[in-house]
């Protein structure tokens, strides 16, 4: 079957961050920084619930580009960082070893910017026979231009587009499938913006469950309607 015929899965599918560190979020233009930061944390929330194996690498860290952000690394804490000179994540022999390690094809790509470090191993991991989903809006470039421009060359060379809740909601497939569920309404619900306010409608006025224990004690008013 053709690949592009095909949907990922937990179990054949890794997640990439790459550079997520404070240097290069302060060039990141065209997309909202605090959204970014929103929406990278909640899919790495999401593959760990799923058991998805993470790599996570970071260029220059002490010499240049700052720890990456605390809001990812508490979502794995205790994992290694691979650390690199390359802007060029397949140009590392470790990172390298950390992809083939683990058996899978499916590559969902993260990371900052698009047009340097997420274009250029996309390229040629694709060129290496892996299958490259690149979730845009969380990856961030240094103008729109740049942004898309790079979305095209990575398409050009045949890497599929997604979203952070595209991409997310791949590994769920099917709301029968109960083992992840509870906890999966539990992280759209705080960090899935406009999806996450319709998901805790669903629960507290449709289905009547109590409010969330982060959600303010309602009053209802006195006053005659």
């Amino acid at each position: 079957m053709n690949r592009y015929h095909k949907l990922y899965t937990p179990e054949d599918s890794v997640v990439v961050f790459i550079d997520h560190q404070p240097q290069m979020t302060f060039g990141v233009s065209g997309i909202d920084r605090a959204t970014l930061i929103n929406n990278v944390t909640l899919l790495a929330k999401v593959a760990k619930e799923f058991n998805v194996p993470a790599i996570l690498t970071a260029v220059e860290t002490e010499s240049f580009s700052g720890y990456i952000w605390p809001q990812l690394l508490d979502v794995f804490p205790g994992q290694p960082v691979l650390e690199r000179t390359s802007m060029n994540s397949w140009d590392d022999a470790a990172f390298r070893m950390a992809i083939e390690a683990t058996g899978r094809k499916n590559i969902i790509m993260t990371g900052l910017w698009t047009e340097v470090c997420v274009a250029w191993p996309t390229i040629e991991m694709l060129g290496a026979g892996f299958n490259i989903y690149v979730v845009e809006d969380c990856c961030g470039a240094t103008s729109p231009a740049a942004h898309d421009a790079a979305l095209s060359r990575m398409v050009q060379a045949g890497a599929v587009r997604t979203t952070t809740l595209a991409a997310l909601l791949e590994w769920q497939r099917d709301w029968r499938n109960r083992e992840h569920y509870d906890s999966l309404m539990r992280i759209i619900k705080a960090q899935g913006g406009a999806y996450g306010v319709g998901a805790e409608y669903a629960y507290t006025m449709v289905h009547k469950a109590p409010q969330s224990a982060t959600s303010p004690h309602v009053v209802p008013s006195k006053r005659a309607h």
